[in-house]
């Protein structure tokens, strides 16, 4: 018989709304009975990588990695073109048919090459054709140029007994010395009309300052003239308005008319040049104390003291046009370096047309014509140009 343990808590009294011990719980899901232990859950593994033979390394890299292309700012006004970016544009093509067409095409770009092959019998062909084609060039050209030069220059080259054989053979053909003659007179005559159709008297030549000047050498074609013509110098003046002549010594020029004074630059046919400082009276102004007739177009100058080579008289004679006449940098020239002209520069009166070749600023002037037709012109009968503007 079991008795209660006094330092145990009374037993409680079993509660009749709970199920008994050990009972089912209709809340509850019913528990499962234990079943046989089961292995634990492993995760796969991995199977390592096949071995790979060993190869050569790769070669490193030989271009460096691009770096990204800067940002772009805000688009340039519309006035102004889109600056030139070759890296905005598209690669070339290599397709035959798009070069054909001119599809990659742009002006600051080269145009990429194009391979072509030739058969080897058309391209020696070819080649012997552009050789003769050359030599045939050659020789025309040589002809040509045989038939232009003067007969002096002819002469010096081969002699003149081949100078007039050849003169023989190439008049068989047509090229002889007067056709030659007509054909460069055609040519001056063209190139004095276009000079003279793009003159303007509102142009003029440069100026230079007194420090600039440059000695100015004797260019007399022949002797200089002596004194003994000065005592009795006059200007003959014809073709006036008046219908009358005038002889003009130079002390009434001076009296009768302004001094006026520039330095420009005299430049001469055979290639040399100088600065000069000139005075002397305007021919614009002289034009208008001793106006020409009605109709006329042209001054002849003229030197009757002119002398040749050998000291003999050998007058020299010039031409301007009135419009070039009246031009303000156009002188009738009495001094030099500020004193009166001396015998080496044209003593006592020259002409001073700096917009001209110096073999038209003829020296020592001895009488001024006007007339209404070309007149001669010493230089132009002898094959250069009569206008002779720079």
């Amino acid at each position: 018989m079991n008795t209660p343990n006094p330092d145990l808590p009374p037993a409680r009294e079993p509660n009749p709304d709970l199920p008994a011990p050990g009972g089912p719980n209709p809340d509850l899901p019913p528990v499962r009975e234990p079943g046989p232990e089961l292995p634990p859950v492993r995760e796969p593994v991995p199977a390592p990588p096949p071995e790979r033979e060993p190869g050569p390394a790769p070669p490193p890299l030989s271009d460096p990695i691009p770096a990204p292309p800067p940002e772009r700012g805000p688009d340039p006004p519309a006035e102004f073109p889109p600056i030139f970016d070759p890296n905005t544009l598209p690669p070339p093509s290599h397709d035959p048919e798009m070069r054909r067409v001119g599809a990659w095409r742009h002006p600051l770009l080269e145009r990429p090459e194009i391979e072509v092959e030739l058969d080897a019998g058309r391209l020696r062909s070819q080649s012997r054709r552009d050789f003769l084609l050359l030599g045939a060039g050659t020789l025309v050209a040589a002809i040509g140029a045989w038939w232009l030069l003067p007969n002096g220059a002819k002469a010096r080259l081969t002699g003149p007994a081949a100078r007039d054989r050849l003169d023989t053979l190439a008049g068989r053909v047509g090229l002889s010395t007067d056709r030659r003659e007509r054909t460069l007179d055609r040519v001056l005559t063209f190139d004095d009309d276009v000079a003279e159709a793009l003159y303007s008297k509102d142009r003029r030549v440069r100026t230079y300052d007194r420090g600039q000047v440059t000695p100015l050498r004797n260019n007399y074609d022949g002797q200089t003239p002596g004194p003994e013509y000065l005592p009795g110098w006059r200007l003959e003046v014809s073709g006036l308005a008046s219908g009358a002549n005038e002889r003009l010594s130079i002390d009434e020029l001076l009296r009768r008319f302004p001094l006026h004074e520039q330095v420009t630059r005299l430049v001469c046919v055979e290639g040399w040049s100088a600065i000069a400082w000139w005075g002397g009276i305007r021919f614009a102004e002289f034009l208008q104390a001793y106006p020409p007739a009605p109709g006329m177009r042209f001054a002849a100058l003229r030197s009757g003291v002119n002398l040749d080579g050998s000291g003999r008289p050998d007058p020299y004679y010039v031409s301007i046009d009135l419009d070039t006449a009246r031009h303000p940098q156009t002188l009738l020239a009495t001094h030099h370096d500020g004193r009166p002209l001396e015998l080496a520069h044209g003593a006592p009166l020259r002409l001073l047309v700096p917009m001209k070749l110096g073999l038209k600023n003829i020296k020592a002037v001895t009488s001024v014509a006007y007339v209404a037709d070309p007149p001669r012109d010493y230089w132009n009968e002898r094959g250069y140009s009569r206008y002779d503007g720079i």
